[in-house]
C-alpha cells in the first residue's frame, strides 16, 4: 500500500523543495508556508500532520544543518558566478567583479530563509527514510 492515492512514490526533490516530511513526503514540517514571515519561519510542529513522524527526531537533531546550509549557499554562489560570467563577463579593467559580489550578497541574504528551511528538510531526509506503508504503521499505533 502506497501513501499516494495514485500509488506513485512522491518525488524526493519535490518534497524537499516543498518542505514536506521525509517519511510520507506529504505533510508540511513547518507551521507556516511563507518562509519570509521571519517571526514564525522556523517553527515546526512536534509531529507530521499526515503520518505522525516526530519532526525533531532527538534533542539537537538539527545542529548538522549548518553544513547543509553552507553547501547550499556555496551552490548559490557558484550558480550566480557562472550566470554573471555568461551574461556580463569578468574583466581586469573594470569593477564587474565587485558588482557580482554585491549582487551575490543581496541574493544570499534574500534566499537565507529558504536555504535554512531546505537545509532542515534535507537533513531530515538523510536520517528519516521514505516509508510507503506509513499509513499502516499509523493505524497500528
Amino acid at each position: 500500500m502506497c501513501a499516494d492515492k495514485n500509488h506513485e512514490k512522491p518525488s524526493i526533490l519535490k518534497s524537499i523543495l516543498g518542505n514536506k516530511c521525509a517519511r510520507c513526503r506529504r505533510g508540511s514540517i513547518y507551521t507556516t508556508k511563507n518562509p519570509y514571515n521571519l517571526k514564525d519561519c522556523m517553527k515546526m510542529p512536534e509531529h507530521c500532520p499526515v503520518c505522525g513522524q516526530k519532526v525533531e527526531v532527538e534533542v539537537g537533531f538539527y545542529y548538522g544543518t549548518g553544513y547543509v546550509s553552507y553547501a547550499l549557499s556555496i551552490a548559490v554562489c557558484v550558480a550566480s558566478f557562472i550566470a554573471w560570467w555568461v551574461f556580463f563577463g569578468f574583466s581586469l579593467y573594470d569593477n564587474r567583479i565587485y558588482y557580482w559580489i554585491a549582487t551575490n550578497a543581496v541574493l544570499l541574504l534574500g534566499m537565507q530563509p529558504l536555504i535554512m528551511r531546505w537545509a532542515r528538510t534535507i537533513w531530515m531526509a538523510f536520517f528519516v527514510y521514505y516509508d510507503e506503508d506509513w499509513a499502516l504503521a499509523r493505524k497500528a499505533a
